[in-house]
């Protein structure tokens, strides 16, 4: 059996739901029903930043990992950690893991700053270049490190009220649907 780690933040963990309705559980469903030998783990953990996200990782280098998913970055600005750090900070996870699991196979979710979480500070004039930026850290990330690209997780679902929990950020159990299918869009051909 191998394995398919889902390292991410709220997003990725089911935030608000049970486990079972999560992505990764989700993408483990079509897994067996395809009858391939992927066990899936979720790692994600609410309100994960990439900065945290350098230190937790260590602690799955030690099993298998044959494909890695990563997902953070999302909770980094509203946390003051800019663009920049947010590429540095995941350019970290994936050397650790590429050092350890040479072999493993790579996908990043890309992910798009909603204006909202944008602090009023710094709204105006820098919210737009920082919208860009933000967005080219996944661009880049995954082209200068071959990955699989999922050009935005929550495609389909953001914004929308009625795939949303009460709090218009984390996806319901509808809302989750839709990123697994995002998510097999990119995951069943690295499969």
């Amino acid at each position: 059996m191998k394995t398919i780690l889902c390292f991410g933040n709220s997003l990725t963990a089911g935030y608000g739901l049970s486990s079972s309705q999560a992505y990764p559980a989700l993408l483990q469903q079509k897994i067996n029903a395809g009858n391939l030998p992927y066990q899936v783990i979720n790692a994600g953990v609410n309100g994960e930043t990439s900065a945290k996200g350098v230190q937790r990782i260590e602690q799955y280098l030690h099993q298998p990992i044959d494909v890695f998913l990563l997902e953070l970055g999302i909770n980094d600005l509203p946390r003051g950690i800019f663009p920049p750090q947010t590429s540095a900070n995941l350019q970290q996870i994936i050397d650790k893991v590429r050092s350890t699991h040479p072999r493993c196979r790579m996908v990043l979710a890309g992910m798009e700053i909603p204006r909202s979480i944008i602090p009023r500070e710094l709204s105006g004039f820098i919210a737009e270049p920082m919208i860009a930026a933000f967005h080219n850290v996944f661009v880049e990330i995954a082209s200068r490190n071959g990955m699989a690209y999922i050009p935005f997780l929550l495609k389909g679902v953001a914004g929308n009220p009625q795939l949303n929990l009460y709090d218009r950020i984390h996806p319901n159990a509808a809302g989750q649907k839709i990123l697994a299918e995002n998510v097999w869009d990119v995951l069943s051909a690295v499969l």
